[in-house]
């Protein structure tokens, strides 16, 4: 079976947004980490779909940093990307933002870098194609997946 063409960075690229409501907030009038993780999966999901185009689930969560918290009322914003595809998986880029709606200001508030695995028809892992990154930033996080995936292997639980 030949390998599927591959496809560029950019028709992976997807945007999702979502208001931070009280309901998922913690005493303090913060969204809840679980809730950011969640939108975090999503957004991934959906990139992870744009590109293999055919069902995917969440393998991993690799990587998950949040550097500032997210108030209730702001607009939680997230763009996602397929980085690096290996075989029936890849790993996807998520960056989380917040906007202040009232003054437009944008504060980059996690990152989180997860691996989905691509289902055929049967619910089998199958292969997916490869990712082609174009500018140099697409390039650097390429690289960049590579060794991520190398280290994981290496010291993956026996």
């Amino acid at each position: 079976m030949s390998e599927p063409a591959g496809k560029p960075v950019r028709e992976s690229q997807s945007e999702y947004s979502e208001l931070a409501l009280p309901n998922d907030a913690n005493l303090f009038g913060m969204l809840l980490g679980g809730k950011v993780m969640h939108l975090v999966d999503l957004a991934g999901a959906i990139a992870a779909v744009r590109h293999a185009r055919m069902p995917v689930v969440t393998a991993s969560v690799d990587h998950m940093s949040f550097l500032h918290p997210v108030k209730i009322g702001q607009l939680v914003r997230l763009q996602a990307s397929v980085n690096r595809v290996f075989r029936t998986s890849m790993e996807v880029g998520v960056k989380v933002q917040v906007e202040d709606l009232m003054t437009g200001d944008r504060k980059h508030t996690s990152s989180a870098y997860l691996t989905f695995v691509a289902l055929d028809k049967d619910g089998h892992s199958t292969t997916i194609p490869p990712v082609i990154p174009e500018t140099d930033a697409e390039k650097r996080r390429f690289e960049a997946a590579g060794r991520r995936r190398e280290y994981s292997l290496a010291h993956r639980p026996v």
